[in-house]
């Protein structure tokens, strides 16, 4: 993992970078575009946070984690996690998607939280095998047609 990766706050200044972000042409039914995410992070502003994954100065990727919310909308089962995270295509196989994952599990908590939620598509070319060696497990449940997964943080 390069030694200069490091997390930024999307602002009017890199917001060009963040959305020129693409995944690989074979993973874009897999992950939503930037675009998107930054359209749920304004309507959300209290729930997501987004950030640019950045080796020095360059932008090499997007993460969107999600902090308190209400997962079943009975009030009682609270979760954050990952809600989204793209790679950009060329970067991958550096580590970026192991150093998301542990950002986002440090800021969970730095919160006070014990537990990292995030969902996949299923199937063979989806992410099962990289969230699976990170130490997430299916809990057993579905978010639409996604696949939920945990992570103990200890």
């Amino acid at each position: 993992m390069p030694p200069s990766l490091h997390l930024r706050e999307i602002t009017p200044d890199n917001f060009e970078n963040a959305v020129a972000l693409r995944v690989r042409p074979d993973q874009e039914h897999l992950v939503a575009p930037v675009v998107k995410s930054l359209a749920e992070a304004y309507v959300h502003p209290g729930t997501a946070w987004p950030r640019l994954i950045c080796d020095g100065d360059e932008a090499v990727g997007f993460l969107m984690a999600f902090f308190d919310i209400d997962w079943t909308g009975g009030g009682t089962d609270f979760r954050s996690g990952l809600w989204r995270l793209n790679i950009a295509d060329g970067q991958q196989g550096r580590g970026l998607g192991r150093f998301a994952v542990r950002s986002v599990a440090d800021e969970i908590r730095r919160r006070g939280g014990t537990r990292l939620t995030t969902t996949w598509h299923p199937g063979p070319d989806g992410p099962a095998g990289f969230y699976r060696a990170l130490g997430f497990r299916p809990t057993g449940e579905t978010s639409g047609d996604q696949t939920v997964g945990v992570l103990e943080l200890c």
